[in-house]
């Protein structure tokens, strides 16, 4: 028997079991490790800006949007010289941060938050499904493998889960454990007729930021899911199928505990390399600035306008500037139609050859 969605939420029974406390450990001392790496950068933009990206790739990719992370930056250079993969995967990533600076204004994962998010997302402001018939399918075979709440069920289901994520009691929950839950249950919910998987992973991560589990949203958690897509899946349906949380949860909290990991290096690996170009380029170049080192991070892929606007120069001085650096071999200079763009070579190559996730020593 298929359990409807009011006996899955809030779950019955323990959740906190013998394995998940186990695996609560190995996750919290993870985001621990990130949280503290992550302030060894005093700048937050540069590194909300840079793992947004990768973020945005790589839940877009699970749902089949592909695109590179090259057309991403050069989307940012030039927005209307790339594919509209790119402009929907870079709308991600403007919907992340748009769902941080709300939960970091008013400390709360609100409804409206999570409308604004997904309305960022899809470039539109369609709200909650209103039209009945939505299913979902097994992309394989094409059968339905779960049937959503009706429309006219929505707004109170969102109501519901937004006050049972601010719960004071919340059955004395962990918060990754509320977490997982929480992605569950929208899921489950199917509120909106696109763009649900996604926005689900945007939650996520604002809710470790929202619970204090990380000051900023740099957890890069869909990587993971994207490498177990099937397992992602399965886990999600075990849960509607039976009622039995334990594989879901242990699944969840593998993926943060293996991304944590994989972030805090991917951090330490930033941070090393914005002191070394900030060291070459105080030591050789006259121009050196604070500024000019946070816009070569925040900006992997530059140009003279952003320099201009960063700095506060000229055209031609923001121009000599990076003319220069490329000439030191610290930026790379190409063409994109009438107009240059820089890239900081080193760090895209830090960014664009990630090794894989490291499973093993994972609970």
């Amino acid at each position: 028997m298929v359990l409807t969605i009011r006996e899955h939420f809030p779950p019955r029974g323990p959740l906190e079991t013998p394995a998940v406390l186990r695996a609560l450990v190995a996750a919290h001392r993870h985001l621990a490790e990130l949280k503290g790496v992550a302030r060894s950068i005093p700048n937050e933009r540069l590194l909300v800006s840079t793992l947004s990206l990768q973020e945005a790739q790589s839940s877009s990719e699970i749902e089949n949007i592909i695109t590179t992370q090259d057309a991403l930056y050069r989307y940012q250079v030039q927005p209307g010289s790339v594919d509209p993969a790119s402009k929907e995967v870079a709308w991600y990533a403007q919907s992340l941060e748009v769902g941080f600076r709300a939960v970091r204004a008013s400390g709360l994962l609100r409804l409206s938050t999570i409308l604004e998010v997904q309305a960022t997302l899809e470039g539109n402001d369609a709200g909650l499904r209103r039209t009945p018939g939505t299913v979902l399918k097994n992309e394989r075979t094409g059968e339905v493998v779960f049937e959503p709440p009706s429309p006219e069920q929505l707004p109170a289901l969102m109501e519901e889960l937004v006050s049972w994520i601010h719960a004071d009691e919340g059955e004395g929950l962990d918060p990754l454990v509320r977490m997982a839950v929480m992605h569950h249950q929208f899921e489950t919910i199917h509120p909106f007729y696109d763009g649900n998987g996604r926005t689900g992973r945007i939650l996520n991560i604002l809710f470790l930021v929202c619970a204090g589990l990380l000051d900023s949203p740099i957890l890069y958690l869909s990587r993971y899911i994207s490498q177990t897509k099937v397992g992602y899946y399965a886990e999600l349906q075990k849960v509607r199928d039976t009622g039995e949380w334990e594989g879901w949860l242990l699944y969840l909290l593998r993926g943060v505990a293996v991304t944590a990991r994989h972030t805090t290096a991917l951090v330490e690996q930033i941070a090393r390399l914005l002191q070394k170009q900030k060291h070459d380029i105080r030591a050789h170049y006259r121009f050196y600035s604070q500024d000019l080192i946070n816009n070569i991070f925040y900006h992997p892929y530059t140009k003279v306008a952003f320099i201009e606007h960063d700095l506060g120069v000229s055209r031609a001085t923001a121009t000599r500037y990076l003319d220069e650096l490329a000439k030191g071999g610290i930026l790379d200079k190409h063409r994109l139609g009438r107009e240059n763009y820089y890239i900081n070579r080193e760090l895209v190559q830090l960014l664009f050859n990630l090794p894989p996730l490291d499973m093993e020593g994972a609970p």
